[in-house]
């Protein structure tokens, strides 16, 4: 028991780390462009990855590993924090961690288109009614006639990370969790310092405030780069389908963190979508567990 209580500990950890990301983006992008923010974090966390694996003394990634670290670049280093970042420039935190919802739904259809896996009737409802409730979301806050534009980059940033968590996921099997970003993060690294540097005259860092260039060293250290080892350290520990109902949790942390950090206002109607989307993710992730021991 003592194993598990500290496999939900480090989920718990986990999953607060990635649920303040939302609000901590809409901070950084308050004063800092959104190319700049993807870059820059990205950049931090390639330097702590470098650390990390020299220390550990990682074995050099085998090639037919490259492919997926690509793709975790792609996804989690590149993908979702940029697509992230612009829709934080016009869209409440809180919004945003409604559609993001239905990441572990998404992040399950992914695994089943790329990797594989095979899912039952019952999930494919589910997964159908998450994403209903979310359009119908958006069309709620929004309208059928202004539907933001925003939510286009909100969608395009859950896509990139469901398909980056199914390869992480993969390659994670292989060579360990935190190696799987760490080793994405330090191939990458010398185009992301080269394209920080080009971009850097679009950022007046010294404008920024320091609400602004605190959330994004949060993003560097803490988003992009720890709370990857909290999570997979949990799922290593405890299971994966045991401890993934942990992130049912993750989308009334970003809530909470959106009210508190940035003074938005939870309504009724976000709460009541909130609850009925983390309702389809449950019944999801139990369809998707009877599949897999069929």
């Amino acid at each position: 028991m003592k194993e598990e209580y500290k496999a939900y500990a480090f989920a718990l950890t986990g999953v607060t780390i990635f649920a303040m990301t939302l609000p901590a983006t809409r901070l950084a992008v308050a004063d800092l462009p959104p190319l700049s923010v993807t870059l820059g974090r990205g950049l931090i966390a390639g330097l702590l990855a470098a650390a990390f694996l020299a220390v550990r003394r990682a074995p050099l990634p085998r090639g037919q590993d490259l492919g997926g670290l690509a793709m975790v670049f792609l996804c989690l280093v590149l993908g979702f924090p940029l697509f992230s970042s612009l829709a934080m420039q016009g869209l409440p935190a809180a919004h945003g961690a409604v559609v993001l919802g239905i990441l572990p739904l998404i992040t399950a259809v992914a695994a089943t288109l790329f990797k594989g896996e095979r899912l039952n009737g019952r999930f494919w409802l589910w997964a159908c009614a998450g994403a209903g409730l979310v359009i119908g979301y958006v069309l709620h806050d929004f309208g059928l006639l202004s539907f933001a534009e925003g939510d286009l980059f909100l969608l395009l940033s859950v896509l990139c990370a469901g398909v980056g968590y199914a390869f992480s996921g993969d390659l994670a099997r292989r060579i360990g969790g935190l190696e799987a970003i760490a080793w994405a993060l330090l191939l990458a690294l010398p185009p992301m310092a080269g394209a920080f540097i080009w971009t850097a005259e679009g950022a007046d860092w010294r404008q920024a405030g320091l609400p602004a260039l605190s959330a994004f060293a949060y993003l560097g250290v803490f988003s992009q780069f720890l709370g990857f080892y909290f999570w997979n350290r949990a799922m290593a520990m405890g299971g994966i389908a045991r401890i993934g109902q942990v992130q049912l949790l993750q989308l009334f942390i970003t809530l909470a963190g959106s009210a508190l950090l940035l003074g938005e206002r939870i309504g009724a109607a976000t709460l009541i979508f909130a609850l009925s989307v983390a309702w389809t993710v449950l019944q999801g992730r139990r369809a998707m567990a009877g599949s897999q021991r069929s």
